[in-house]
């Protein structure tokens, strides 16, 4: 019982530490994202030691962001992603090109041999979904161009990052990398989300008007799509936030949409601050406690977000430059994909516990500092 009391006790921390970051965050004109990140960095093992990440609470942050990425996916409509599908593959492609090159550089001008130098490199690659979403919902913004572009870039970043990261893992173990199989792998992502986004959604689209009429309650069974399609997409080899917004994307064309977004509130509420908590509790502060470490950790910070911010920026300059930014810099947090490369690396003993310490405080840096950065330029430019 004891353990059941401690599990109960986390939960309570972790929920109020988020409710407390998060407004003090406002209140200070920041989204709400950075105060409950902060908040876990607090409250986690580095600082005052309250919480530390366990399998509980790994398991709601899980849930936590599956449902965020489901009704980031009710406000957005196939027929908009369509629109902006060039600029979104470009986004997504040069926004994985650049940072792979600018971090394998590194690594390698580091003392890495490049097999190495390129496993590491693959942590500054993906972008987190969860977290740019979460502002761009905050914000009230899901419905303006660049924000489509950003999420489409995400699922295809996504797809990449994954084929990458099995490029890279063959790498390391020595073997040869089948270009046969790379392919089957990467067939099978792109149909997964063409087949779900397009045929799914144009499946909801001709039945609505029956379930309509039945004036069935659609949320258990959306709820029901949302965890079923999040668990088919890491079948595929894809994160599970990827199946969770297409479901969002298939309930957004049928009549209930409005009260499903109405519906889903209150889980959102409870659930999504584990995530972000969680994510700020990861950072190990002991591993940075140096002035070199502490150098280290700014420059590849640097490189993540100028990589970042110069792919996303280049694959969005049909927009505009002023566009091209807020994607670029939409793009820049790296959350959660960079923790767990970051992790599979040290597991594997690629890198040291110091440069996993690292990287682990990149991801998060990047996460803390993009969602003021993307605030202020979707504040001052109200097009």
């Amino acid at each position: 019982m004891q353990h059941g009391n401690d599990i109960l006790l986390s939960l309570f921390v972790v929920f109020v530490a988020a409710q407390v970051g998060g407004r003090v965050a406002r209140a200070i004109r920041l989204p709400g994202v950075v105060g409950e990140i902060v908040a876990g960095c607090v409250v986690g093992p580095s600082l005052l030691g309250w919480v530390a990440p366990s399998e509980p609470l790994e398991v709601l942050s899980e849930i936590g962001v599956v449902l965020l990425l489901f009704a980031v996916g009710l406000e957005t409509r196939i027929d908009e992603m369509q629109r902006v599908g060039r600029s979104a593959f470009l986004v997504g492609l040069l926004g994985v090109i650049v940072p792979f090159v600018f971090g394998s550089l590194w690594a390698h001008g580091s003392g890495y041999d490049w097999a190495k130098s390129m496993f590491i490199a693959a942590a500054f690659v993906a972008t987190s979904a969860g977290i740019t979403a979460r502002v761009l919902q905050e914000l009230g913004v899901l419905q303006r161009e660049e924000s489509r572009v950003i999420l489409g870039a995400a699922v295809i970043d996504d797809i990449l990052a994954m084929l990458l990261l099995g490029i890279v893992t063959a790498l390391q173990a020595g073997e040869d990398v089948q270009v046969g199989k790379l392919a089957i792998v990467l067939a099978e992502a792109i149909g997964f989300v063409v087949v779900i986004g397009i045929v799914g959604t144009r499946l909801a689209r001709r039945s609505a008007p029956r379930l309509d009429a039945q004036r069935i309650d659609l949320l258990p069974y959306a709820l029901a799509l949302c965890l079923g399609l999040a668990f088919l997409s890491t079948q595929f080899g894809l994160a599970a936030i990827i199946g969770a917004f297409l479901a969002g994307m298939v309930a957004s064309e049928t009549p209930q949409r409005a009260k499903l977004e109405h519906d889903t509130q209150p889980l959102l509420a409870l659930m999504t601050p584990f995530f972000f908590v969680l994510t700020g509790a990861k950072i190990e502060l002991a591993q940075l406690a140096s002035n070199d470490a502490l150098l280290t950790l700014a420059l590849i910070t640097l490189i993540a977000l100028i990589s970042k911010l110069i792919g996303g920026g280049l694959g969005a300059l049909a927009l505009g430059k002023r566009s091209a930014l807020i994607v670029g810099v939409g793009m820049m947090p790296r959350g959660e994909v960079g923790v767990v490369i970051a992790s599979l690396g040290l597991a594997a003993g690629v890198f040291s516990a110091r440069t996993y310490a690292l990287i682990v405080a990149m991801s998060l840096i990047t996460s803390i500092v993009t969602p003021p950065l993307l605030a202020l330029l979707l504040k001052n430019d109200k097009s």
